[in-house]
C-alpha cells in the first residue's frame, strides 16, 4: 500500500479499481433479473429521490426491512450498481431497499442527510403496503453511505428536533466519521466542504439516539484514516453507552470489502443478517 498517495484517493490505491466497480454493476444486473423487485419508487419530490425494492421469495409478511446507502464520497455512484446487496438481504428474509440521493456539489451535505432520512420516513409510512414491517427497519452503508446511514440513528449537534424515523440497528462499512481530513484531501476542490458542514455533519460530534446497536467494519487493507476513524468512533460510542462492535476483515480493501454484502457465505453477510435481526 502506497501511503504517499492521498489515503482517500481509492482509485490510485486499488490497482483493479475499475474492474471491481464493473463487477458491482454486472452483479447488480443479475440481481435485478432474478429477484422480484419494484424499481424507481419516488420517496420525495426531487428527481434524485428514488429507491428500489427487492423482495424475498415465498415468505409471508410483515417482513423486516433493510436500507442500503451507497458510497462515492457524496459526489459519485448510483443505486443501480448496488442492487447486488439485495442478495444477502433477501436471503435473510428481509425486504431490501436501495436508496438514491443527490450528489455534491449540486447539493450540500444537509440536503443529502435530509434525503436519506426522507427515504426512511417513506419506508415507515409505506412499506406495510409491500408486506414490510415499519417497526423493523435497519440500514447499512459503505464509505460516504456509512456516514449518511449514521444520521438515521443520530442527530447533529445543531439539531433540536427528534428524528421522525429513528433506526435502532446499523451496519457501517468503511465509513467516514470525521469530515475535517476530507478538507485537505483531493476531494475538497470537488465538494468544497465548509467549516460549518464539518462542524455539523461529522458523526463523531453527533448525538446517537438511545437504544441503538451499531456494527462498524473496515477492511484490513484499507488506508490508515479509515481504520483510525472507525476506532475513534467505536470508542466514542461505547463511552456514551451505545452498543457498538468493530470488526477488521482480513485481506479486503475499500473496494473489495463491500463485495461481501452480496456474498451469502461472507462474514460481512453474517453481520448484515445480525443487523437485520436486531431491528
Amino acid at each position: 500500500m502506497n501511503e504517499t498517495v492521498d489515503p482517500f484517493k481509492i482509485r490510485a490505491l486499488v490497482p483493479d479499481f475499475e474492474a471491481i466497480a464493473q463487477g458491482y454493476a454486472t452483479r447488480s444486473d443479475a440481481t435485478r433479473a432474478s429477484r422480484r423487485n419494484i424499481l424507481d419508487i419516488a420517496y420525495g419530490a426531487h428527481e434524485d429521490e428514488r429507491l428500489d425494492l427487492f423482495f424475498p421469495e415465498a415468505l409471508e409478511g410483515p417482513l423486516p426491512v433493510h436500507m442500503f446507502i451507497h458510497g462515492g464520497y457524496w459526489r459519485a455512484n448510483r443505486k443501480e450498481d448496488y442492487a447486488f446487496v439485495a442478495e444477502t438481504v433477501t436471503a435473510a428474509g428481509a425486504i431490501a431497499v436501495v436508496v438514491e440521493y443527490s450528489l455534491m456539489p449540486k447539493v450540500r451535505m444537509a440536503d443529502i442527510v435530509r434525503q436519506v432520512r426522507r427515504a426512511a420516513d417513506w419506508i415507515a409510512a409505506n412499506i406495510a403496503g409491500h408486506d414490510g414491517d415499519p417497526r423493523r427497519i435497519s440500514a447499512s452503508g459503505h464509505s460516504a453511505g456509512a456516514h449518511l446511514a449514521s444520521y438515521l440513528a443520530a442527530r447533529g449537534p445543531h439539531e433540536t428536533k427528534a428524528l421522525t424515523t429513528p433506526l435502532r440497528s446499523l451496519l457501517l462499512v468503511s465509513g467516514i466519521y470525521q469530515l475535517q481530513p476530507i478538507t485537505t484531501s483531493f476531494l475538497q476542490p470537488e465538494i468544497m466542504l465548509t467549516a460549518a458542514e464539518v462542524d455539523r455533519w461529522s458523526p463523531l460530534d453527533a448525538r446517537p439516539e438511545p437504544d441503538v446497536s451499531l456494527t462498524l467494519v473496515v477492511g484490513a487493507d484499507e488506508t490508515v484514516p479509515f481504520h483510525k476513524q472507525a476506532e475513534d468512533y467505536a470508542t466514542l460510542l461505547a463511552s456514551r453507552g451505545t452498543r457498538t462492535r468493530r470488526f477488521v476483515l482480513p485481506v479486503l480493501n475499500h473496494m473489495t470489502v463491500i463485495n461481501g454484502l452480496g456474498d451469502m457465505q461472507s462474514s460481512l453477510a453474517g453481520l448484515l443478517a445480525e443487523t437485520i435481526s436486531r431491528s
